[in-house]
C-alpha cells in the first residue's frame, strides 16, 4: 500500500479556550433543520439496510436534501391546534432497480422505504407531532447517475473510491463551552424533557464565552397542552433556566449566566408556545446541513465544512465519511497522546482516489507548554494511519446508527 500523505504541524492560532471571545451554537432536535437532519439520516440508514437484506450491498442513493415548510398553528393555554400542515420532502436520488451479475433483476421500494424511515423518525423524536393532521410527508428519489453508480458495483475494490473532491474536518477535545452548549441540548431533550413534558423538543442554545464568563441563551418551546396559564409559564421558563445553571456547573467553574426565551413579553403575551413543540408549526421553514456539523455544534470560532453530513451515502461519499472520521480521528489523538490542549484534522479527498487514501491529512496542533511537535509527531501520526486504515468502518457504524451526524 501507498505510504498515506500525513502531515502534522503547529496550529496556525492558540488553544479555541484561550481566545478571548468564544462562540458556540447548537440546534436541538426538534429544531426545523434538525428535523431535517434527523429524517435524512434516518432514511440514509433504513435504505442502506434494505439494500443489504435485499441485494447484499449498499447501492448508489442520497437523501441530504430534505426540506421543511413550516405550517401554521393556533397555540392556547390548555391546548391549541395546528391549522395548517407542516410539509416535508425527502428529496435525492436512489437506485430502485437493479440487475446483479447473474442477470438476477431487483425493484426496490426505495420511496415507500424511505417514508415510512421519514415517519418513524418523527413519531419518535416528536411525539406532540399528530402524524394524522400536523405534517404531511412526501418523497421524491430520482434514479442516482449512471457514472456515480459505478463506484458501487460488487466486484469492485475493498475500499470505495472518493465521490467527489472535498474534505472534511474534526477537533478536539471540545472547550468548556462547547460541552456546556451540547450537554444542555441533550439535556433539555433527555432526562429533564422526560420528566418535564412542557418542554418542547425545539431548544437552541447559543453560548458566548467573553474572557471567564459564558452567557447561555437557551430558546425552549414549551408545549400548550402541559401549559394552563401564562403563571404556569413563567414557572416552566424559571424552572429551565435554574437546570441550566446547575448543569452548566458540572462541565465548568467559570461564571454562568443563563438566559431563556429572551423574546417573551408577559405584559403582551407574546411568548414562545407551540401545539407541537417545534417552531416548524408556524413559520419557521428548514433543510438538511443547515444547523450543527458532525459534531454536534456550530462553532465559528474553528475551521468547519460546509457539507451536509446527514443522509449521505456512508460507503464512499466524503462529505459524510471524512466529517465523521476526522472527528474521530481528532477525538483518538487526544486521548491517546499526552501534551495537546486543541487539535484539528482535515482530511481531502480527490474523486476516484480510494478513501483510506485522502489527497492529504492535515492535522494541525496546540501543545501544552514544554511539549513540542517533534514530542508528539510520531504518536499522531500511528493513529491517524491507523484510522485510515479501517475507514470502512465508518460504513457500517452508520447504517448501524452508532454515529451522530447532526
Amino acid at each position: 500500500m501507498t505510504e498515506r500523505n500525513i502531515q502534522v504541524q503547529s496550529l496556525d492560532r492558540g488553544a479555541v479556550e484561550d481566545e478571548t471571545v468564544e462562540i458556540v451554537e447548537r440546534k436541538g432536535l426538534g429544531h426545523p433543520d434538525s428535523i431535517c437532519d434527523g429524517i435524512a439520516e434516518h432514511v440514509c440508514e433504513s435504505l442502506a439496510r434494505a439494500y443489504l437484506d435485499r441485494v447484499g450491498e449498499v447501492l448508489h442513493f442520497n437523501t441530504d436534501e430534505t426540506q421543511l415548510v413550516a405550517g401554521r398553528a393556533a397555540p392556547a393555554f390548555g391546548g391549541g391546534e395546528v391549522i395548517e400542515p407542516i410539509y416535508i420532502l425527502v428529496v435525492g436520488r436512489a437506485t430502485s432497480h437493479y440487475v446483479d451479475d447473474d442477470g438476477t433483476e431487483y425493484d426496490i421500494p426505495v420511496e415507500s422505504i424511505a417514508l415510512d424511515a421519514a415517519r418513524d423518525y418523527l413519531r419518535e423524536n416528536l411525539p406532540n407531532l399528530d402524524l394524522e393532521t400536523d405534517v404531511i410527508v412526501d418523497v421524491k428519489l430520482g434514479e442516482g447517475s449512471g457514472d456515480l453508480q459505478e463506484v458501487f458495483v460488487e466486484d469492485g475494490p475493498d475500499v470505495p473510491m472518493a465521490n467527489d473532491t472535498s474534505f472534511g474536518v474534526g477537533h478536539a477535545p471540545l472547550t468548556e463551552t462547547e460541552r456546556v452548549v451540547y450537554e444542555t441540548e441533550r439535556s433539555l431533550n433527555g432526562a429533564y424533557g422526560e420528566d418535564n413534558p412542557a418542554v418542547g423538543e425545539d431548544v437552541k442554545v447559543m453560548g458566548k464565552r467573553e474572557g471567564d464568563h459564558i452567557d447561555l441563551t437557551v430558546a425552549a418551546a414549551l408545549v400548550d397542552t402541559y401549559v394552563p396559564n401564562m403563571e404556569a409559564y413563567e414557572a416552566e421558563i424559571e424552572a429551565v433556566r435554574e437546570h441550566v445553571e446547575e448543569l452548566a456547573g458540572e462541565y465548568t467553574d467559570r461564571d454562568v449566566t443563563v438566559h431563556v426565551n429572551t423574546a417573551d413579553d408577559y405584559d403582551s403575551g407574546s411568548i414562545y408556545l407551540t401545539t407541537t413543540g417545534t417552531s416548524a408549526e408556524q413559520g419557521d421553514d428548514g433543510s438538511v446541513g443547515r444547523g450543527n456539523r458532525a459534531n454536534g455544534l456550530i462553532t465559528p470560532n474553528r475551521s468547519m465544512s460546509m457539507e451536509a453530513t446527514s443522509g449521505k451515502n456512508p460507503v464512499n461519499h466524503i462529505g459524510k465519511i471524512y466529517n465523521l472520521l476526522s472527528t474521530q480521528i481528532a477525538e483518538s489523538v487526544v486521548a491517546e497522546v499526552e501534551g495537546i490542549r486543541d487539535l484539528r484534522v482535515r482530511l481531502l479527498s480527490q474523486i476516484g482516489r480510494p478513501i483510506d487514501q485522502p489527497h492529504v491529512a492535515d492535522v494541525h496542533v496546540v501543545t501544552e507548554a514544554g511539549v513540542t511537535i517533534p514530542d508528539v509527531e510520531p504518536e499522531i501520526r500511528d493513529i491517524v494511519d491507523e484510522e485510515l486504515a479501517g475507514v470502512t468502518d465508518i460504513t457500517q457504524r452508520v447504517i448501524d446508527g452508532e454515529l451522530d451526524t447532526f
